[in-house]
């Protein structure tokens, strides 16, 4: 299991936003590449960064605190937030993003994403968010028709690397993730399933590790660790040692 610290770039600064909110953001760092070097010293094996601008304008807005970001660290680092051509996909990984995360695309191009799976296999992620168990676009500004696992299940067989599974209601709010959607989620299909939304502090990992839910291959932390509810060390002491 793999726990993801999340890096959410808003006009250039890293912030956490409130259920997807962009009225709801609050500033935690105004170097994202500064943030991104601490989680690495910290111990993380992989960052997950969004361009929330971006995903409400459907192209990258924030790529200069990108670039800055992979300058800044070794790991991997997964991107999301308005990836929509193939074109961006191919800049993105050319410049050192490990996985590109697509999310409206997969609604309303689902063409789109096999192709890019086809040209560069392993490297596509995609983000189902979701209220009520349909799946949100265009930065979550919209709630479409279709269902989470239709979405998942769509994606069966077309080579996706992993999918990140949101609870839009419980994102930022520090109510815990909604384990029980995401394992369900991942029975569906044989792609791994990353949770994310509403990682709330330590509990939240431990049931994460335990047999229960030992099908969600890893979690986004965000307000979590940058309120300090959760301890980067003792959660990633925890992994390691559920793991051994």
């Amino acid at each position: 299991m793999i726990l993801y610290p999340a890096i959410d770039l808003k006009s250039g600064q890293c912030v956490r936003l409130r259920q997807g909110l962009m009225d709801e953001a609050t500033v935690f760092n105004e170097s994202p590449a500064d943030q991104a070097f601490q989680f690495a010293q910290e111990g993380f094996s992989a960052l997950h960064v969004v361009d929330l601008d971006g995903a409400f304008e459907g192209r990258s807005v924030n790529a200069k605190a990108v670039s800055s970001i992979l300058s800044a660290v070794s790991i991997p680092v997964q991107l999301g937030g308005g990836i929509r051509t193939l074109e961006a996909v191919s800049l993105w990984l050319s410049r050192g993003v490990s996985r590109v995360i697509l999310g409206t695309v997969a609604v309303r191009n689902p063409a789109l994403v096999k192709a890019a799976c086809a040209r560069f296999p392993g490297k596509i992620v995609v983000g189902i968010d979701a209220k009520d168990g349909r799946v949100a676009v265009e930065g979550w500004a919209e709630t479409s028709e279709l269902y989470a696992t239709d979405l998942a299940r769509r994606l069966q067989d077309i080579g996706v690397a992993a999918i990140i599974y949101t609870d839009i209601s419980r994102d930022g709010m520090l109510t815990g993730l909604n384990l029980d959607a995401t394992a369900d989620l991942a029975r569906s299909v044989s792609i791994p399933v990353i949770a994310s939304g509403g990682l709330a502090g330590i509990e939240d990992v431990k049931r994460l590790i335990s047999p229960a839910y030992a099908i969600i291959a890893g979690a986004i932390a965000g307000r979590a660790l940058y309120d300090g509810r959760l301890d980067a060390k003792l959660a990633l002491d925890l992994i390691s040692k559920g793991h051994a």
